[in-house]
């Protein structure tokens, strides 16, 4: 590698991009933004489908290798249900998923499209195919949620990105905590939109689900950096204490991966990769995220790595 080029820690899968429109069996205008799990030997992808008004819902998608042969519901796998959750009236995005070994089952954050603005609905499930809707979980304007698959001192806890109604304030992550899924408080900021020039100053928010590491709890999360061309969403790392999320320990000064190819630059939202989920076999790790608003595409790296990585640039927690 030449000493002007940047060592690459994320992949991109030489098939990319992994899941277009043209691949869900039925019309729709594009596929983005997918949840991931393991579900015995499969990866399942919950998708974002948007339709051809404008208005989302979420499909599966299973494979047995994660990389191809996609097997997707011939039919919305969930819809909104704005006559009984009103809360999901223009659509439900951007879904997280995580494993709940303590209760069986899988919690699925999403972010419902409400007349009042976006905000943080959960439900859960055992199959993929019926799910329990627990509603709105935190008011508008609220995006970008994933749960802890554990309890911390008897109480679930959650990531999550308010934004102020003022836009100099910033747009952060959050973490806050429940007893129950439903009823949540104790809300702390956690991790600080930087200041200035920065690659992700003014707003900020979770990508794929906390992930568990001997180092701790590793954060993928978006960058938002607002040009004179639009904004471009990039994305960077940050570790959290095992026993206590609610201490940030690292955070990188550099982000690891930015939208560079053609499916990532031109879409429906042009320079954007959005993960929302992440699948892990040891010490590998595979990415799904959207492009530019348009299709899936999928990215590689090994969670050392990562975390060497974010050793050697760990900035803090500064504004700067």
């Amino acid at each position: 590698m030449a000493e002007n080029e940047f060592y690459t820690l994320f992949k991109r899968h030489e098939n990319n991009p992994i899941i277009r429109a043209k691949d869900i069996p039925y019309p729709v205008n594009s596929v983005f933004n997918a949840g991931a799990t393991q579900r015995g030997d499969e990866t399942l992808l919950l998708m974002r489908v948007e339709d051809r008004r404008g208005i989302s819902h979420l499909t599966a998608a299973r494979s047995k290798n994660g990389i191809d042969d996609w097997r997707i519901d011939d039919k919305p796998t969930l819809e909104p249900d704005p006559e009984n959750h009103p809360e999901e009236l223009w659509g439900i995005e951007d879904p997280r998923i995580t494993r709940i070994e303590e209760e069986n089952l899988w919690a699925l954050t999403y972010t419902g499209y409400s007349r009042g603005g976006p905000l943080v609905c959960l439900a859960t499930t055992e199959d993929f195919k019926t799910f329990k809707r627990k509603g709105a979980v935190l008011p508008p304007e609220n995006k970008d949620a994933a749960l802890f698959p554990v309890r911390f001192n008897g109480r679930w806890a959650m990531l999550h990105r308010p934004v102020p109604g003022a836009a100099e304030f910033g747009a952060h992550i959050w973490i806050s905590f429940s007893p129950d899924m439903v009823h949540w408080g104790d809300h702390r900021l956690l991790i600080k939109a930087r200041m200035g020039g920065w690659w992700d100053a003014g707003k900020i928010g979770l990508a794929a689900p906390p992930l568990l590491t001997g180092k701790g709890w590793l954060i993928l999360y978006h960058g938002v950096r607002t040009t004179a061309s639009g904004c471009i969403y990039r994305l960077g790392l940050a570790l959290l204490d095992a026993k206590d999320p609610t201490r940030l320990t690292a955070r990188s000064d550099e982000w690891v991966f930015a939208p560079e190819a053609t499916y990532e630059l031109t879409g429906d939202v042009d320079k954007v990769v959005f993960p929302c989920g992440w699948v892990t076999d040891g010490d590998d790790i595979r990415i799904y995220y959207g492009g530019a608003d348009k299709c899936l595409a999928l990215a590689t790296a090994r969670i050392s790595e990562l975390l060497d990585w974010l050793n050697e640039h760990n900035q803090g927690e500064g504004d700067h």
